[in-house]
């Protein structure tokens, strides 16, 4: 493959590594389609690959003994999944759940330990995202913790648009509930009052964004202190 034809992908990682490294790198990437509700990554499963994500997003959740669960982060094109592999471990006790069909690029294991070694701009990317990924896990910690279900129900609505492909996507009060570890009560009342200020549509499993400015003002200031954070650590690229 020549540097005049090599792809411009999607996903913010590969889109800054050098040419020559995303040319040497190419021909492992194998396209997958994202099913909506696939498990992508299963706890305690060895991970033997790791997905760049193109289009799409996908939950990171943690589940409990009691089958309840709750989601820690958000995964579109601006990462991958597959991070402990990075750390040189080969699992996490943490499920990757597709919430927003789409399409990754998957690397196997070996290939991806392998372009660690020859290419340090791929590893610096990698650290950076983690840090980055890392700090909005922490972040909706302290949110489920302190933050009113409303604004909770706007963060999320914004993380979510920011990683889709438009102002509609599929989700469901039950999905959103476990999203948010609420109850589905709680959501729907959530829900009903971001649809009645005109920030949402919600129909038949649909939901669409009406208003992104109404939903920044409704959100906590969790959402721009992750954003303003992933942009800081992103202005490093390519020192």
């Amino acid at each position: 493959m020549s540097e005049s034809v090599l792809p411009h992908p999607s996903n913010r990682i590969l889109a800054a590594l050098p040419p020559a490294d995303l040319q040497r790198l190419w021909p492992s990437l194998k396209p997958i389609e994202l099913p909506f509700r696939q498990s992508v990554q299963k706890p305690g499963v060895p991970i033997a690959a790791v997905h760049f994500i193109e289009s799409g997003f996908v939950s990171m959740v943690v589940m409990l003994q009691d089958g309840n669960g709750a989601e820690v982060g958000l995964v579109g094109p601006e990462g991958m999944l597959g991070l402990p592999l990075l750390y040189g471990t080969d699992r996490a006790d943490i499920e990757g759940i597709v919430q927003h069909t789409g399409i990754a690029l998957q690397l196997d294991a070996d290939s991806f330990a392998e372009a660690l070694e020859w290419s340090p701009v791929l590893r610096r990317e990698l650290l950076l995202y983690a840090m980055a990924h890392l700090q909005q896990v922490a972040r909706t910690a302290a949110c489920n913790g302190r933050h009113h279900t409303e604004q909770r129900l706007a963060r999320w609505l914004l993380m979510a648009h920011d990683r889709a492909d438009g102002d509609r996507f599929a989700i469901t009060h039950e999905l959103l509930s476990m999203m948010l570890g609420v109850r589905r009560a709680g959501v729907t009342v959530a829900a009903g009052s971001l649809q009645r200020a005109g920030l949402i549509r919600y129909e038949r499993g649909q939901l669409e964004i009406t208003s992104r400015h109404g939903l920044e003002a409704a959100s906590c200031e969790c959402y721009a202190a992750v954003l303003q954070e992933a942009q800081r650590l992103a202005g490093h690229s390519g020192r």
